[in-house]
């Protein structure tokens, strides 16, 4: 079986996993499209990240659940908290599902033989340095969000959400930018074992971690229906996340992967004197 077969093959079966939520809301067929893209998202992550399946494991789980599910849903808290329970519940029941697709996920890669197996060493920023680039990554987002969501707001969402604004988030003042700031840093750690074992050119990790962010952080399942926003809304939505959420995941593999380190395949095939 080729690799192409492979990749597809594990596509379609592990996207199943995402259909969970069909069995109570329907859209079986939008749940597993999302699915689907959703694990395309991670075919990288699982081909060239961590060797070991633990490791593995708690990536894709610190990436679903952390970008896919506390940091969009503490967004939603923050513009309706009147529907504060209703999302505690759903971050409950989404991690547990979450945390069984991401088992499935490493099991069947794993079977599919999907790893890649070239030996690379991946460069590291000293802890040091790498800890104040974190911040600067997480404050990138602050800056992505302000532009891309100012312009997404002012030219195609202040219909649906201008009176929540006015009531929620004008009463925080710069308390909504530092959260804004802390989110974009969440998501920042929460894929930065993928950044650091990602064996893969640095702009190529960039845009591998880039489209993860994006897809994981809402673009999939926004795919489907929901009872908060309707079908325009939700694709608007997709295109504001890409623009910000790609942005983060480019910045933030720039900023923690040094520019000129050599991996050990290039450094094995220079000829010694």
């Amino acid at each position: 079986m080729n690799l192409n077969v492979r990749i597809g093959l594990y596509c379609l079966l592990a996207g199943l996993c995402f259909t969970i939520a069909a069995l109570g809301a329907g859209h079986f067929w939008l749940w597993w499209l999302s699915g689907i893209l959703t694990v395309a998202a991670f075919v990288p992550m699982v081909r060239f990240g961590p060797r070991h399946p633990l490791a593995l494991y708690g990536a894709v789980v610190l990436t679903l659940v952390v970008v896919g599910m506390v940091c969009t849903l503490s967004e939603g808290v923050l513009f309706y908290p009147e529907m504060k329970a209703e999302m505690a519940r759903d971050l409950i029941g989404g991690s547990v599902s979450y945390l069984i697709a991401a088992a499935v996920l490493v099991a069947l890669a794993k079977v599919l033989k999907m790893a890649e197996p070239v030996e690379q060493a991946v460069p590291h920023r000293p802890v040091g340095i790498a800890i104040p680039l974190v911040l600067l990554s997480g404050f990138s987002y602050l800056v992505y969000y302000f532009v891309f969501g100012g312009i997404t707001f002012q030219f195609f969402t202040q219909q649906y959400y201008q009176h929540s604004v006015e009531a929620n988030v004008v009463p925080l003042g710069y308390w909504f930018w530092v959260y804004q700031w802390g989110r974009g840093t969440l998501m920042t750690l929460a894929v930065l074992p993928f950044i650091y074992t990602l064996r893969m050119k640095r702009w190529h990790a960039a845009l591998a971690i880039g489209v993860l962010v994006w897809i994981a952080g809402g673009a999939a399942a926004l795919l489907v229906p929901n009872a908060m926003m309707g079908a325009t809304q939700r694709y608007i939505h997709i295109v504001e996340i890409m623009t910000q959420n790609v942005s983060l995941g480019v910045t933030a593999v720039l900023l923690l992967r040094p520019r000129t380190a050599r991996t050990a395949v290039a450094m094995r095939a220079v000829p010694t004197a």
